[in-house]
């Protein structure tokens, strides 16, 4: 069943109204008529199965059947720091990340970012399109905000279960010891450094404020393969 966004859907209303991109795509590329079905989602984790009433020009009205919690969501949520890559790797970060299952992205200024954050606040509208789609594409109902730009310095820390910043020089402590030795997780942030690495002094900071250095694998992965493989192996640990 096709999957289409709406916002501020309420089922006791019964009916919803979709306009713009949605309802172009319903009516002028997939022709779709009165009577057919689909699943609208509200970007917060919960999908509603709706019947086509009605077509006009710039927009479609539908009748909500059920509503029901998204089955595809995971129950952690994994907030993803990652720090600004080169020209067109964070749509591919975003794209594959929100496949996996993470709750949020924050793009993240550091030392060595070969890209600088001015311009960037452009891009969030672009980012976070991104990520609806992605949401739609692998039958997700919550759709992961993109954050603005943060320096790492600055990026909030607080409430997290578990902060785990994976680092090459780390070759002790393996990402899935550190799962296997804390208790029951819910919130992760997860900080993956920038093409030329963190700085030293960077990791020691994030470790003060209670982050835990880790191994990802004996390869040292591009910024734009870290995210991924951290965020499949929380899943496959500790998704239920």
């Amino acid at each position: 069943m096709r999957r289409f966004f709406a916002e501020d859907i309420s089922f006791d209303s019964g009916a919803v109204t979709l306009e713009g991109d949605e309802a172009r795509h319903i009516k002028n590329v997939l022709r779709m008529k009165e009577g057919d079905k689909v699943l609208l989602i509200n970007g917060e984790g919960s999908q509603f199965e709706a019947e086509i009433t009605k077509l006009e020009e710039g927009s479609v009205f539908l009748r909500l059947i059920e509503s029901s919690v998204c089955p595809a969501d995971p129950d952690i949520r994994v907030t993803l720091f990652q720090c600004l890559p080169k020209q067109g790797k964070m749509e591919v970060i975003i794209q594959k990340c929100v496949e996996l299952g993470v709750w949020k992205v924050v793009p993240v200024s550091s030392k060595r970012c070969v890209v600088k954050p001015d311009g960037k606040e452009n891009k969030l509208v672009r980012w976070n399109k991104v990520s609806a789609e992605a949401a739609k594409q692998c039958g997700r109902a919550q759709i992961p905000k993109v954050e603005s730009v943060s320096p790492l310095e600055k990026i909030d820390l607080n409430g997290f279960d578990l902060i785990l910043i994976p680092y090459e020089n780390e070759d002790e402590i393996t990402l899935k010891q550190v799962l296997r030795d804390f208790g029951p997780l819910r919130d992760i942030a997860v900080i993956i450094g920038p093409e030329g690495g963190f700085d030293p002094s960077e990791v020691a900071s994030v470790i003060e404020r209670g982050g835990r250095a880790v191994s990802l694998g004996r390869r040292i992965l591009r910024t734009e393969t870290a995210g991924m493989a951290a965020l499949a192996q929380i899943m496959y640990e500790l998704e239920q």
